[in-house]
């Protein structure tokens, strides 16, 4: 079975599905490997319009994959590559987010144009509790939250509910779980009745708007997030993570 499942259910609109749900949906190289494929295979459809990100099973995704022996820096590079490709596809995007949307689960939802989140989602950056930085989602959440928002996420590393997440400005609208994917293509909709050369222009201009891209912010981004994933700090709470355990830091 594929674990990312590509889906032109409706004319100009692409579903695309992260389809690792016995294990959340967690990040590896090859699922990221196979999204920034499908993302580039369908920007470069011209008859396509819209993509819908969304996960398969309990959550949308619960970020990396803390188990797998992937090479930390070819994993962080993948996890950067994944997030331009899809915050800079001329495709407008939009994340159906359920159950939670975690660390690397949360970036992937904040990289794309709009975000739906059902009822009960947990969404947060939880990082430092980790040994790690949130760098790569930082360009983003900079963007959408405002600083003392992004402090509270990054900081505190508490998850937040989907309301809170609205009130914060990381999610554009919460509904019910079943209504889920009917608002999607409701959006989706709506975008379609927009001229083609028109959405790909505002696109462009509101990411020039910023003084600097976000393939600046994340390559800045990649450094600092690089730094913390091959600390004695990361060792510890990545261990302490997976054995299930409080983390011991040094003082």
């Amino acid at each position: 079975m594929p674990i990312v499942l590509v889906e032109k259910q409706y004319p100009h609109v692409t579903i695309v599905t992260l389809n690792r749900p016995e294990r959340r949906n967690a990040l590896t190289i090859q699922l990221l490997m196979e999204l920034t494929a499908a993302i580039e295979a369908e920007g470069a459809d011209a008859n396509q319009r819209v993509l819908i990100l969304r996960g398969a099973g309990l959550a949308f995704s619960t970020g990396l994959d803390l188990k797998a022996t992937s090479p930390v820096h070819a994993t962080a590079q993948m996890v950067a590559k994944t997030l331009v490709a899809l915050s800079q596809t001329r495709l407008i995007t939009i994340a159906a987010v359920h159950g939670a949307a975690v660390a690397g689960g949360a970036g992937l939802m904040s990289a794309c144009d709009f975000v739906i989140a059902a009822e009960g989602t947990k969404i947060g950056y939880p990082e430092v509790r980790r040994g790690l930085v949130a760098g790569l989602v930082m360009p983003f959440l900079r963007r959408q939250v405002g600083e003392r928002n992004m402090r509270e996420l990054l900081l505190g590393s508490e998850l937040i509910d989907a309301k809170r997440a609205r009130e914060m400005g990381l999610v554009n609208q919460v509904v019910a779980q079943g209504d889920l994917m009917t608002k999607a293509q409701k959006f989706a909709d709506s975008v379609l009745q927009g001229a083609p050369g028109a959405l790909k222009q505002t696109k462009k201009l509101i990411e020039e708007l910023w003084s600097r891209s976000v393939k600046e912010d994340v390559d800045l981004a990649l450094k600092y997030h690089l730094q913390a994933r091959e600390s004695n700090e990361a060792q510890e709470g990545i261990a302490a993570f997976n054995e299930k355990r409080k983390p011991k830091w040094a003082v």
